[in-house]
């Protein structure tokens, strides 16, 4: 087990870290991130409850195992707590949390709010998404917003911390340090304006970008290739989304209802053979990730388990994908002499 990192540790686990020179927040994610180190982060599955401890137990899973944790944000637009909510739980112990913004539900004065409110609660991380449609989820009588899209709400962030201004022009007192991020899909058609569209991101103000669930690598090496060439490897940290399939079912039904899901046949073939299926399903992501890992440009992997977190200590350990590195986990918060210590090793 490696030692953390003295730039991780702080003198309360809520507390936030110490600014760095080139970092835009006080997150451990981006300092993952900028120190080279390939990074893990995971996806929370938001409660249909009230109770706090419903999210405090979901994420305890993944303690000592990811340095960011996704709250989603009416994922497939379906009703659940707030990505907002969720994460100022998981500030309060110490998680890194990744609040995902979706444009279909908020309007621009709306989300300027709330990404004033998520920084003052100690949010570092925000992911810029457009949002599924109404029509997707469990109130398709909603009237959707998309007042932005992705791109323009990356900017808009971009515009509140590094310009200290609302849209409107009015000045911000003090300005929402987080790391920006954007979402992508390497594995759906045209596959050729999948780099041009993460350009347009990372011109907007995307610092890193994860990625749609890879099952194809020849697709994604493809994909890097392009943004090896256009020198996006250099502006933004790409995170790509692997996950478990519990089986082949399941994997037949995500890829005929979750838009942007490509699932290649070699892979339900291979999970209808198997005797175990989830455990196939299982060791199928691990392989994934050890081949993501050696493609050039891949800072890191977004791990989504829908129903299936308790696996995700398995995946991360099997894999290798944090090479002995151990991220934050409550059990460890050491005092400022541990830091010096760790400074001086």
């Amino acid at each position: 087990m490696s030692r953390p990192h003295p730039d991780d540790i702080g003198a309360e686990p809520h507390a936030p870290l110490p600014p760095l020179p080139g970092h835009s927040s006080r997150g451990r994610l981006e300092r993952v991130l900028r120190r080279g180190e390939f990074a893990v982060t995971a996806e929370l599955n938001p409660p249909d409850s009230a109770d706090p401890e419903d999210v405090y137990k979901r994420a305890s899973i993944f303690e000592g195992w990811v340095d960011g944790i996704n709250a989603t944000d009416g994922s497939g637009a379906h009703c659940h707590m707030s990505s907002v909510a969720i994460c100022a739980l998981l500030t309060r112990v110490g998680h890194s949390p990744v609040m995902q913004i979706s444009c279909r539900d908020y309007n621009r004065i709306a989300i300027q709010g709330n990404v004033l409110g998520a920084a003052a609660l100690g949010v570092c991380n925000v992911l810029c998404l457009t949002g599924d449609g109404v029509q997707c989820g469990d109130h398709p009588e909603a009237k959707p917003v998309f007042d932005l899209d992705s791109t323009s709400l990356l900017q808009t962030i971009r515009t509140m911390r590094d310009e200290r201004r609302f849209l409107s022009g009015r000045k911000i007192t003090t300005s929402p340090d987080v790391f920006l991020g954007a979402a992508e899909n390497p594995f759906a058609p045209p596959y050729d304006f999948r780099p041009l569209r993460l350009a347009k991101k990372v011109e907007a103000g995307a610092q890193f970008c994860q990625t749609q669930y890879c099952f194809d690598v020849p697709l994604l090496e493809r994909f890097m290739g392009a943004v090896r060439d256009m020198g996006l490897d250099k502006r933004c940290f790409i995170m790509v989304g692997v996950g478990p399939l519990a089986s082949a079912r399941t994997a037949k039904w995500m890829r005929a209802n979750v838009a942007g899901v490509h699932i290649p046949d070699a892979i339900i073939s291979r999970l209808e053979g198997a005797k175990d299926q989830k455990a196939e399903g299982k060791r199928i992501c691990i392989e994934l990730i050890q081949q993501i890992r050696e493609i050039r440009g891949v800072a890191g992997v977004h791990v989504m388990a829908y129903r299936q977190e308790e696996y995700v200590s398995e995946i991360v350990h099997e894999s290798g994908a944090l090479a002995g590195r151990t991220p934050w986990r409550r059990e460890f918060q050491p005092s400022f002499e541990s830091v010096e210590t760790l400074s001086a090793g």
